[in-house]
């Protein structure tokens, strides 16, 4: 059974929810049903004192039955899907006896609607729970009642950017933001305090059933909310352009909401939500951040056959922005780290990065001084490579040089034991050619992060062509075990991320060649869905890194004897990285200006560098430029085999540079676009602009058949 009904002798009771088979309760028919009956029952027996509601899981329920919504595809069984649900929590809300939601570890979406219908709840101080109406993640929005309940407990102003943000709070937030109205130790306080609370209130009920119930605040008539309606739609429509209907339908549903009834607002807000769910933009985000997420995280991409590993000690050689970050994400996971560079004055300096990051957590309450402590005292800085010895794993983050990386790998070999993985964090070398310089290729991989590593959830690995099975396991487990999502690619120049998002700045840069103005070209990068226009973007990652890698790269294909074909704006790079000197944020002068205490303006000098044409593009061809160039190389890739399944691509597309997430990454654009349709536009583009347009052959042969990425 989903729920045991215990009873106790002040005729209190207590619906543990325990479905079988699942590591987490999930609100679909298995629970709901028998719930459903525990509420009859309660209903009709009027000896019962109280309700608790507690979970038999670590947490206390996931959410909604995503699977079911995303089979939908028609409006009426999707609006009944969510009346049903309502319904069903709006009986327990007004089923005359208090019910508290004893909340022993996460509730989110779904989960916390279910709790938002209790009179009371209390929340086990744990520092992993989290609670939040993520909805809009997943291009949702809250379907519960949600957008109801939380605005008339906390008030329109505070609830709004919890459901627009989809923000996730800890239980002590939870409480100072009145979600939660009490906190305890464990689960024996919890539901002591939980059965307290019903004994001592037998005739609760919620405060929107009260005849003199106020919002908190002010409702959407209230002057005092005046001034946010007046501009909420237009700073949303600013933030999203657009992109995300579901932005736009929570504040619809807010106002709307505030202006009628309880019951009224909830009817609303089931049909708001059909416009959602059954939405293109939806059903992309489901599929890729739901379904090709979760089989991701689940080692759909790891090799078969190899017990789980666990590092315990690692070694990352440079301490700059990359090791630095590497050795913070690593030490936070409890691995011991050694942080070598150099000098022992870059080493320090690596892991003051660390105390930085740990003082800024200090301040927001998310870290103990205790805390911060410990995690730096996993940290060793050093310049001796003898302290290496005993690392599991070995990271290489030191410049994007061969010789030097190959002098380091050397190095370290000598030190290491025969069975631990080295690893280089190259992004753009081929770890082929890297492992090289390895006495054991077997055991030589990539591990590609991102910057700044503490914030971007994704590490790139790279199967060399000596990479055992074996290898590739061991860094997958180690990516798991730093809390970041493995994506599996095979070796070649740029893998599969750099190569890809190349194509976005040098994209922006060729329309600058072909005078476009720079703030269009900014614009349409931002209307596309990207979260910096392709110029900004390229200050960012610095324009002489990408000069330095194109020479690199040239230098690489004579050696190899092979033709270098380059790309039609490789001659605009080198204008502002060599003959303009501009080379990007950290210079502070690219295609902006940076000036000091001031914010970034485009630099006025681009117009004289690159004079505009008399004739201008429409934005949409702009757009569209932008996002077909990204979708066609990401289709090449897959093609290529450098791609080892479409979910590696598409959240490889997403959480690595930040593609268009409403899309649902650069594969599920062409399904989505029509793969014939993709097709026929890919080839309008190449015969109007250029020929690097031109569709791959895997989509040529795919519409023939009538195929999609699958």
């Amino acid at each position: 059974m989903s729920i045991t009904i215990q009873r106790d002798t002040d005729n209190i009771v207590t619906l543990l929810l325990d479905m079988p088979g699942r590591s987490m309760n999930v609100l679909n028919e298995a629970l709901t049903t028998p719930f459903m009956a525990a509420i009859a029952d309660i209903e009709a027996d009027p000896t019962i004192a109280g309700v608790i509601i507690t979970s038999g899981k670590a947490d206390f329920v996931a959410g909604a039955d995503i699977e079911k919504l995303f089979q939908i595809t028609e409006a009426q069984p999707a609006f009944n899907l969510v009346q049903e649900f309502k319904g069903f929590l709006r009986r327990l809300e007004q089923c005359g006896r208090p019910v508290v939601a004893a909340l022993n570890g996460t509730a989110l979406g779904g989960g916390l609607e279910l709790a938002l219908a209790c009179h009371h709840r209390i929340a086990i101080n744990n520092p992993k729970a989290k609670f939040g109406l993520p909805e809009v993640k997943l291009g949702l929005l809250p379907g519960g009642g949600g957008t109801q309940r939380l605005p008339r407990l906390i008030g329109i102003q505070n609830a709004l950017p919890l459901m627009l943000e989809g923000k996730e709070l800890r239980a002590e937030d939870a409480l100072q933001q009145g979600i939660i109205q009490e906190l305890a130790t464990d689960k024996e306080d919890l539901l002591a305090k939980a059965k307290a609370w019903c004994l001592a209130h037998p005739k609760a009920t919620q405060p929107w059933d009260d005849k003199k119930f106020r919002w908190p605040g002010g409702d959407s008539k209230t002057p005092a909310n005046a001034q946010l309606w007046s501009i909420a739609p237009s700073m949303a429509s600013a933030k999203t352009h657009g992109n995300y209907p579901a932005v736009t339908n929570i504040l619809s549903c807010v106002f709307e909401g505030g202006i009628v009834d309880f019951d009224t607002g909830c009817e609303i807000e089931s049909r708001y939500f059909v416009n959602c769910a059954l939405s293109p933009v939806a059903k992309n985000m489901i599929g890729t951040l739901w379904f090709q997420l979760n089989a991701i995280n689940k080692g759909k991409s790891r090799p078969e056959g190899f017990a789980p590993s666990r590092v315990s000690k690692v070694g990352i050689l440079g301490a700059g922005m990359m090791g630095a970050g590497i050795a913070y994400a690593s030490a936070k996971a409890g691995i011991g780290v050694v942080l070598l560079d150099s000098s022992i004055e870059a080493a320090e300096n690596g892991k003051n990065y660390s105390t930085k990051l740990l003082d800024k957590a200090l301040k927001r309450g998310q870290q103990t001084a205790a805390g911060k402590e410990s995690l730096l005292a996993l940290i060793k800085p050093t310049v001796d490579f003898n302290d290496l010895a005993g690392c599991d794993l070995i990271i290489e983050a030191v410049f994007e040089d061969r010789q030097v990386k190959a002098e380091v790998t050397r190095k370290a070999e000598a030190i290491i034991g025969t069975d631990a993985v080295f690893a280089s964090n190259t992004s753009t070398l081929p770890i082929s050619g890297l492992a090289q310089a390895s006495s054991r290729p077997a055991n030589f991989i990539g591990l590609h992060f991102f910057s700044p590593v503490d914030k971007m959830p994704l590490v790139e690995i790279i199967i060399g062509e000596h990479t055992s099975p074996q290898t590739l396991a061991r860094g997958f487990d180690y990516v798991q075990q730093i809390k970041k999502t493995p994506i599996v690619v095979n070796d070649s120049r740029g893998f599969y991320t750099s190569r890809v998002f190349g194509t976005y700045v040098m994209e922006g840069l060729k329309l600058l060649m072909e005078g476009q103005h720079p703030r269009a070209i900014e614009m349409a990068g931002l209307q596309a869905g990207m979260p910096v226009g392709p110029l900004a973007l390229h200050d960012e990652i610095s324009l002489s890194l990408s000069w330095h890698i194109l020479q690199q790269t040239r230098k690489d294909f004579a050696a190899a004897g092979k033709p270098f074909a380059g790309h039609p704006a490789d001659a605009g790079l080198e204008k502002m990285a060599k003959e303009l000197d501009r080379n990007g944020k950290k210079a502070g002068k690219g295609f902006y200006d940076y000036p000091a205490n001031e914010p970034k303006h485009l630099w006025p000098g681009l117009q004289r560098a690159f004079p505009l044409a008399s004739q201008q593009l429409p934005q949409k061809d702009m757009i569209e430029r932008m996002m077909f160039v990204q979708a066609n190389e990401a289709a090449k890739c897959y093609e290529e085999k450098v791609m080892l399944s479409v979910a590696d691509a598409n959240i490889g597309s997403i959480f690595g540079w930040g593609f268009a997430p409403f899309q649902g990454g650069a594969l599920q654009y062409i399904n989505a676009y029509g793969v014939a349709n993709f097709v026929k536009r890919a080839n309008q583009l190449a015969e109007q602009f250029d020929a690097y347009f031109a569709p791959a052959k895997i989509l040529v042969h795919m519409a023939e058949q009538g195929k999609k990425f699958e």
